[in-house]
């Protein structure tokens, strides 16, 4: 096999550092491209740009790297980095560029000359020098000459080419490093930000900004004369900025009179959670604290006209929240504030389902004003005005379709599929994407899409004006996203929501309706965009390409390109196309006819999207693992093509499921790569949803692949015995290093895919000695148990590990796998366990204790430590698709009571009140003392295990038993098990902070001393 000059990333990557700006990326705002458009799982910008640039430049250290761009680096990197921006690097990296000033000739080690690449790029990822005139032009001169000294034509760029485009921050990213991009998706909602990102701003610049502001004044003014009448603008000399809404439903209180009593589903009575700040809606009452009724006329989206016998509500400022009444809806079902009675879950999704999910006929229960006098908002009551308002939306709205004589609705009517877990409203009746917004809501986006219609900027150039109408289309789903009722008001920043908090279209009861006519609607959504549009243009881009087109079928000639650089779709984690239907509705009735090609159907193509959803739809039944795994492997196949012999290829993956990580990795051995290196690189939020439980990532691992390679065309064929002999030697290289760099639990798991699967991918396949293939699954299994052990090495910091028995392994695994979502700034328990699938509709939520792993890859670590989780039952739990360890507290009557537990119940002495209230586990650790369970000494019997002795100690600390701890320690000699202290110590290392098990393991390791051990 020919061998070419190593890439940087196939050496090395300041992965903390590059981490670090990922994670400060997420909370910046003001220009970032995630403001232009809605896509998801958009990969930050600062890790894109440093893979980019590591992956396109050699490294100088390495033996086949050309001297040009050694001496250019050189060059580059003396001239870089003044002193006075020393403060910004490492202090290794103030320390190599300290000497290099005083000593040019320092850059001649080629080691420094990696490292201070290496700086350069770590910095290069902050986001404050991302448009730096230093930087660009520093990493354009080094990709210029890494392009020129691999055999690149002079006066051509690298092209970096993305199959997977999706929100751009790849290719827009290549395009700031000084390569050529190339972006391409099978959707069009990422087709079209991309053109924006890669044509429209680099080809237009500052004029495209300035017509899109321009057109956008000209909008609003527009809008505000056609729908002034709709939204009452004012009140008390206050602008009315939104609205709050409540679904309602009719209850079936038995026995009331003519008129049924209409409940409104509201979640919380609380509108703003501030303290000394609260505001919040209750019920008016009579003298006998009855809930007051009026009688009110309701015309239901179904059709119907009723009386309803209608509960008053009134805004308050409440001084404490003691005051503040429970919400009426819970779990789905509706409680009657009058009658008391409770609706149940059916019955409301019934009522729900005939009026088309309820946002037709929602009762409007709260007006919200800013405060013209000073900051924060008024929380109001309703008026007529403001119900009248809503109501003429209403008709006016009717009226418009009524007379619309176009072929496509004025109002998107095409279908949603119900995809369980995360289109939970098609439950209620919402069926089609119309049906998310209410009558004034779709009026108003409506509206907008007859206005960018009559944009017509003064220029004879067709694709600008095309331009500008599409930058003006973005800013109208900016609107849409604020402006359905599926948006929450969060009464913690006094402000709306917006639809995808996450990719899902969850059951919300009370929404709350932004006014398009406010600085939050229209304005505020256009302004967004013109500082994307500004942003860009300070980077001075290049014009790339961006076309519609399957990975599958890449419309590029064989061995052109010189990096693929993609974010594949992650399996089953994201239906990208069935959300993405959301914006396609309106883009295709605001530009849909400037971008014929992009939206020829009433809805985005699904056929070919690369995803595994058999699970969630009927419709999507042969979408299963295998349909991704053959889809993935012919869109690695065409990368492969592609991509010149010299070339690069980086795949960003992020899946804690191990079958998605067999599927990915699967499709890029069989298609013809190379793994030669993986880093794993923070691109998460550590407070999102999906981190707050389990193992899910907090970073995205990017496996980097070389195209495989033979100098005579023969298959090269592995030795399994010379593959299991190097694996575990490439383990205990690479887990030392990532822990250097803060990397553990789950992310280093994943992590070590690429040095494991580099021994095996380099050969086309691997037998045994028989001449029996090994598959990929039989060598992840390997993989799996070289990890734990290794992990195991680590926990217990060189201790050995074989002198634990199979649970206490496993449970040290178990916690330092889940510790990378549990480390990560969350601010929640890990006991704090919530479904993906959750919603407002899902009734009997419980939080449940423990650590959460999917069930597969708790099989798999098990298995690699001699672990088997059937045999565990009273430490595992095991449900569905998850695995559960056990928290201490709940294996008290398994650790404490001898016998038949059920038989315990109720026998002995009486549980304490205030231990049934506060610590249950205390009860029952009383019941097994009173059960005869302890022993003469006044401790109990020690637990079979190591693991055992240790939870029994920890519970006994908690349960403030201190002379029963000392006596089981000391009198019955479990302290006098070196091991139980070793276990102990690496609990409290492993077990988050705000844990009772950290806090109890610590008290018992604190008496260590004071007892003689």
């Amino acid at each position: 096999m020919k061998h070419y000059p190593k890439r940087l990333i196939e050496a090395d990557l300041p992965i903390k550092r590059i981490s670090a700006h990922a994670r400060r990326e997420k909370s910046i705002r003001h220009g970032h491209i995630s403001t232009l458009h809605i896509w998801w799982a958009r990969r930050p910008l600062a890790a894109c740009r440093a893979v980019i640039c590591a992956a396109l430049w050699p490294d100088p250290n390495d033996a086949q790297c050309p001297q040009t761009f050694v001496k250019k680096a050189r060059d580059q990197m003396l001239a870089w980095a003044p002193h006075e921006r020393q403060k910004l690097l490492s202090a290794e990296g103030r320390r190599r560029f300290e000497n290099a000033r005083r000593n040019p000739a320092l850059f001649d080690n080629l080691l420094e000359l990696r490292g201070a690449l290496l700086d350069f790029i770590a910095d290069f990822a902050n986001w404050d020098n991302s448009t730096s005139r230093e930087y660009l032009d520093t990493s354009r001169a080094l990709t210029q000459a890494a392009h020129e000294s691999l055999g690149g034509a002079p006066g051509t760029r690298p092209l970096v080419v993305d199959p997977f485009a999706g929100g751009g921050s790849i290719p827009l990213e290549a395009l700031r490093v000084g390569a050529d991009a190339f972006a391409s998706d099978l959707n069009p909602i990422p087709v079209l930000l991309n053109k924006v990102v890669l044509e429209y701003i680099p080809k237009y610049g500052q004029r495209l900004a300035d017509e899109v502001r321009k057109w956008s004044e000209w909008i609003n003014i527009k809008l505000v004369n056609e729908l002034n009448a709709f939204y009452p603008t004012a009140r008390d000399g206050n602008s009315i900025s939104a609205s709050i809404w409540a679904r309602t439903i009719l209850s079936e209180a038995p026995g009331e009179d003519a008129y049924p009593i209409e409940v409104p589903l509201l979640r919380s009575m609380l509108l703003l959670k501030k303290p000394r700040r609260y505001q919040a809606l209750r019920w008016v009452r009579d003298d006998t604290g009855r809930v007051k009724t009026e009688i009110a006329t309701v015309s239901y989206a179904n059709g119907k006209t009723l009386k309803v016998r209608r509960p008053l509500l009134e805004v308050f400022r409440p001084t404490s929240t003691s005051e503040i009444e429970k919400g009426t809806s819970s779990g789905g079902a509706a409680t009657c504030p009058v009658t008391g009675y409770t609706t149940s879950v059916e019955s409301v999704r019934q009522q729900l389902v005939a009026r088309r999910g309820g946002a037709a006929d929602a009762r409007l229960v709260c007006v919200i004003a800013s405060n013209a006098n000073s900051s924060g908002r008024q929380y109001l009551d309703p008026t007529s005005i403001d119900t009248d308002a809503a109501l003429n939306a209403a008709r006016e709205l009717q009226e418009q379709i009524d007379n619309n004589p176009g072929r496509v609705s004025l109002v998107p009517d095409g279908e949603l599929n119900h995809l369980r877990g995360f289109f939970n409203v098609v439950l209620y009746g919402m069926t089609t994407w119309g049906d998310l917004f209410s009558p004034r809501q779709a009026l108003g986006l409506a509206t907008l899409v007859k206005l960018l219609k009559q944009v017509l900027p003064d220029e004879e150039d067709q694709a600008f004006k095309a331009a500008v109408q599409t930058c003006l289309g973005l800013a109208l789903d900016r609107c849409a996203d604020k402006c359905a009722s599926l948006v929450v008001w969060d009464n913690t920043r006094d402000m709306a929501t917006h639809v995808f908090g996450r990719q899902a279209l969850p059951m919300i009861w009370d929404f709350a309706e932004v006014s398009l006519l406010s600085d939050n609607g229209w304005r505020g959504a256009a302004e967004w965009v013109s500082r994307v549009l500004d942003a860009n243009v300070r980077a001075d881009l290049s014009e790339g390409t961006a076309v519609s087109a399957s990975a599958t079928e890449h419309p590029l000639p064989d061995d052109t390109v010189e990096a693929v650089v993609t974010d594949p779709p992650y399996y089953a984690a994201i239906p990208y196309a069935d959300l993405s239907d959301f914006f396609y509705s309106w883009l295709k009735r605001s530009i849909g006819n400037i971008h014929p090609d992009l939206f020829k159907a009433e809805l985005s193509p699904k056929d070919a999207e690369c995803v595994s959803l058999a699970h969630r739809a009927a419709m999507y039944r042969h979408k299963d693992s295998r349909w991704f795994e053959e889809t993935m492997a012919r869109a690695c196949a065409e990368n492969r093509r592609i991509t010149k012999p010299s070339g690069v290829s980086v795949v960003v993956f992020a899946n804690k499921e191990t079958a998605g990580w067999e599927a990915m990795l699967g499709a890029l051995i069989s298609s013809g790569w190379i793994i030669t290196a993986s880093w794993p690189i923070d691109t998460e939020m550590g407070n999102r949803l999906r981190a707050q439980n389990s193992a899910a990532l907090a970073s995205s691992v990017h496996l980097v692949c070389r195209p495989r390679e033979s100098n005579d065309g023969a298959d090269e064929v592995g030795d399994w015995r010379d593959v299991l002999q190097e694996l575990p030697r490439r383990i205990h290289q690479w887990m030392p290093r990532l822990a250097d760099e803060g990397i553990v639990g789950a992310d280093a798991i994943f992590a070590c895919l690429g040095p494991a699967l580099e021994v095996f991918s380099r050969y086309s396949r691997v037998e045994k000695a028989s001449g029996e293939i090994i598959s990929l699954n039989e060598y992840l299994e390997q993989v799996w148990a070289a990890v734990a052990k290794e992990a195991l090495a680590m926990i217990f910091a060189g201790a050995d590990a074989t002198g634990f028995e199979e649970d206490a392994r496993l449970t040290a695994m178990w916690l330092w796998t889940v510790s990378t979502a549990l480390s990560n700034g969350n601010g929640v328990s890990a006991a704090e366990h919530e479904d993906d699938e959750e919603d407002e509709s899902a009734a009997g939520k419980t939080k449940v204790g423990g650590f959460v792993l999917e069930y597969d890859a708790a099989r798999k670590i098990a298995q690699g430590l001699g672990a088997h989780l059937e045999q565990l039952s009273s430490l595992i739990e095991v449900k569905g698709s998850t695995a559960r360890l056990l928290p201490v507290s709940e294996r008290t009557r398994s650790l404490f009571q001898k016998g038949d537990a059920a038989a315990l119940v109720g026998s002995g002495k009486t549980k304490k009140k205030m231990a049934q209230l506060s610590l249950g586990f205390v009860a029952d650790l009383e019941e097994a003392e009173a059960s005869g369970g302890w022993g003469d000494t006044g401790a109990p019997h020690k637990g079979e295990t190591v693991l055992d002795r240790v939870h029994q100690s920890m519970i006994l600390f908690g349960a403030g038993r201190g002379e029963a701890l000392k006596r089981f320690l000391v009198d019955d000699g479990a302290g006098r098990d070196e091991r139980f202290w070793r276990l102990a110590q690496a609990f409290s290392a492993l077990y988050p902070s705000w844990t009772d098990e950290k806090r109890w393991v610590d008290g018992v390791l604190a008496r260590k001393k004071s007892l003689g051990f």
